[in-house]
């Protein structure tokens, strides 16, 4: 019972999360400390905050990449503070810089996330500063100290990173690894008696999500990194196939979908079905083993459990069979029984193969793997046309930079119109709240809220009854790291223990104690209550307005994997390559169509159109991805040397112009309802009972119907 949480601790205190929270505070903290023991804290002060702006856009990616931002975020952070500090004097000045710059760095947006936390913390630097006046001499000394502060943290994540280049990537492979294991546990529940079909399949569609960030990450810094992608070294090979089989293990993950009402009707009495939910789950936990191991640098259990309860469902189901004129078994619930455990073993060897790399012998041996990486990873644009391209109404984004410039200035006036002493708060409230979407804008103004509140509650607790400035002081330093830990894993979290180390630093620097948390507590409602609601009265971003797009994305995905594993069998291509990008894109194009989803449910009811259909239209593309990565699996595992192939053709093309079609009618604005009818093979029964009784003609077929199912769908839904 106490395994389990403890090994949880554990391992986030080996994520990156926890990593990034000990860099950020040490980078953060050191300068005041050793500003201090000199007498000259206020120095410090600046010092940190150029370093607390540029740890903003330190998030996980490419070496380069984070290079780079810190060093533009340098650059930017301290133009901002000499523009701020000549202009704060006078207060139309300033309203103006401040509109214009929440314009433009807004719009980072476009050049996606790095960028948009450049824009951030520029921004960041620029509230923080609005209420410094101070003459232009000392403006100058400011922003150099700024500088250094931030160079200062550039190159301590420059020089933790250097030395352990490979801790981040096992780090994140780690995580996307734990991802697929949840997304079996949630498999494994098909196989509950009474489940919840409808609420397990949304719990997978979420996981779909994480699982593609997760791996979009991992891409991100495994391909975009030229030392690992080149590297002849055994971890950078290791590390590399291990992504690789992990991708084509979610795949046949993936493909593990079946008629589980009906196995359930059959099975349910038998008890047979509690035994395959038991075995998937020791799979998760094999998964589970891995993903651990890579983080403590240990060896993964070889789970000898699981080869023993592999078998016994192998008895179980011979038992049934011998059983079947007794007691009257359907036959195709046997077949589908077989071919659930034949999957289970192909995963269970998947994931055997992956521990074997584990080995320091077998580390040594694996060899280069000959991959096009340039094929897998997202180029950004980065041209200016791009911004122009964009000032339209038109832009989501550019409607977003528009309402984060009035909203500012409104919060700018508000701030001044009050006598609170630090009503750049409210501000600051504003410029984390404001998201292009509206959900986003709502989620993160609720955790902001209850963050700030529990956490001014236990910060006046502490003030309260703590004296011993060195119990403070762990405290402050405590709260400080969990803050920085959690910023990117839960915002609620980070939240609450930014707030009591926000009051107890002040008490420190002697700038009062209750006083102030109330005040920050004032300033985040009137925040909060600005930024939502002009969310959802100024140019307010809804995704049902994202719909057409993401249907089609999606439908063209599938079509094209569909076309890619078809040429498997119908051109014999061994190059796998076009087949590989075409499965990412359909995780990614899924992963979106499913978080566009999810976020519709927090919108007011008036926005959240189609949602039935919406939904019926995502699981259905769900099941056609998964039989199509069925599809591709009996390919690489079944013996196909005396199959005609020929006789397939006209449902491979009926499927093809029936997913055409479906995109086709979603673009249109006046569709024609049509009857598009279903093409059945005329195989001779005895020749498909020969084809592994007769799944191959099963895939294809319920890939088809599939198929016909959205094409219907999509004549009922006019966007």
């Amino acid at each position: 019972m106490l395994q389990r949480p403890i090994r949880n601790i554990h391992d986030f205190l080996l994520s990156t999360y926890f990593a990034d929270g000990l860099r950020i505070s040490f980078g953060v903290l050191c300068p005041s400390l050793i500003m201090a023991q000199y007498g000259m804290l206020q120095y410090g002060m600046t010092l940190s905050l150029g370093a607390l702006c540029t740890s903003v856009v330190d998030t996980p990616g490419p070496i380069v990449h984070r290079r780079n931002a810190m060093l533009i975020t340098s650059v930017l952070i301290v133009l901002i503070s000499i523009i701020v500090g000549l202009t704060n004097r006078n207060i139309y000045f300033m309203a103006s810089v401040l509109t214009i710059a929440s314009f433009v760095f807004s719009m980072f947006f476009l050049y996606g996330a790095r960028a948009a936390a450049i824009g951030t913390s520029v921004l960041l630097i620029l509230v923080l500063s609005i209420d410094d006046v101070r003459p232009w001499d000392e403006v100058l000394l400011h922003a150099g100290l700024i500088l250094i502060g931030s160079l200062w943290y550039t190159l301590l994540s420059y020089f933790v990173y250097r030395i352990r280049p490979y801790r981040l990537l096992q780090q994140i492979l780690s995580d996307s690894i734990h991802e697929v294991s949840e997304f079996l546990r949630v498999k494994a529940k098909f196989y509950r008696s009474n489940a919840n079909y409808q609420d397990n399949y949304k719990e997978l569609l979420m996981l779909q999500v994480i699982v593609h960030e997760k791996q979009d990450g991992v891409r991100e810094v495994l391909f975009k990194t030229r030392e690992i992608v080149r590297e002849s070294t055994p971890e950078g090979r290791f590390l590399l196939v291990v992504f690789v089989d992990m991708v084509d293990l979610f795949e046949q993950i993936m493909s593990t979908y079946y008629n589980y009402d009906q196995l359930h009707k059959q099975f349910d009495n038998v008890g047979i079905l509690k035994n395959y939910e038991k075995v998937i789950l020791l799979l998760a936990d094999s998964l589970e083993d891995i993903a651990y191991s890579l983080k403590t640098g240990g060896i993964p259990g070889a789970g000898k459990d699981l080869d023993m309860k592999i078998q016994s469902l192998k008895d179980e189901i011979q038992s049934l069979e011998k059983n079947q004129q007794n007691v009257f078994y359907n036959t195709t619930g046997i077949i589908a029984l077989k071919n659930i455990e034949i999957n289970i073993e192909n995963i269970h060897s998947r994931i055997k193969t992956i521990k074997s790399y584990f080995n320091t012998k077998e580390k040594k041996k694996i060899k280069q793997t000959d991959i096009d990486v340039n094929k897998f990873v997202t180029r950004q644009n980065y041209e200016v046309k791009l911004f122009r391209e964009n000032l339209t109404f038109k832009s989501s984004i550019f409607r977003h930079s528009i309402r984060v410039s009035i909203v500012m200035l409104i919060g700018y006036i508000v701030a001044k119109s009050l006598s609170f002493e630090h009503s750049y708060w409210i501000l600051l409230t504003i410029l984390v709240i404001s998201k292009p979407g509206f959900t986003l804008t709502k989620q993160r103004n609720y955790q902001r809220l209850i963050g700030t509140i529990l956490g001014a509650f236990l910060g006046m607790g502490v003030l309260v009854y703590i004296q011993d400035r060195n119990a403070l002081f762990a405290i402050l330093l405590f709260c400080m790291i969990g803050s920085y830990s959690f910023q990117r894993k839960n915002y609620v979290i980070s939240v609450f223990f930014m707030t009591p180390y926000v009051l107890v630093l002040f008490d420190f620097l002697g700038m009062g104690g209750l006083s102030i948390a109330r005040e920050r507590i004032y300033d985040t409602l009137i925040g909060s209550g600005i930024a939502l609601l002009a969310s959802y009265s100024l140019f307010p971003n809804w995704e049902h307005e994202k719909l057409k797009e993401g249907m089609q994305e999606i439908i063209k995905a599938n079509l094209n994997y569909f076309k890619q594993v078809s040429d498997l069998y119908f051109e014999h291509k061994e190059q796998f390559t076009q087949y590989k990008i075409a499965r990412k894109e359909v995780f990614v194009r899924t992963a979106n169509l499913a978080s566009l989803f999810q976020r519709m449910f927090s919108e007011p009811k008036s926005k959240q159109l189609y949602i039935k259909e919406l939904h019926q239209f995502t699981v259905l593309n769900h099941l056609l991805s998964s039989y199509i990565a069925s599809l591709s699996q009996y390919y690489r595992d079944q013996d196909l040397s005396l199959v005609d192939f020929e006789e397939y053709k006209p449902i491979v093309n009926n499927t093809l112009y029936l997913l055409e079609e479906s995109s086709n009618q979603i673009q249109r604005k006046n569709i024609e309802l049509t009857n598009v009818p279903l093409i059945r093979n005329q195989n001779n029964p005895e020749k498909e009972e020969e084809l592994n009784e007769g799944s191959l003609q099963e895939q294809f077929d319920l890939i088809q119907k599939v198929a016909y199912d959205l094409f219907k769908l999509t004549e009922k839904i006019k966007i």
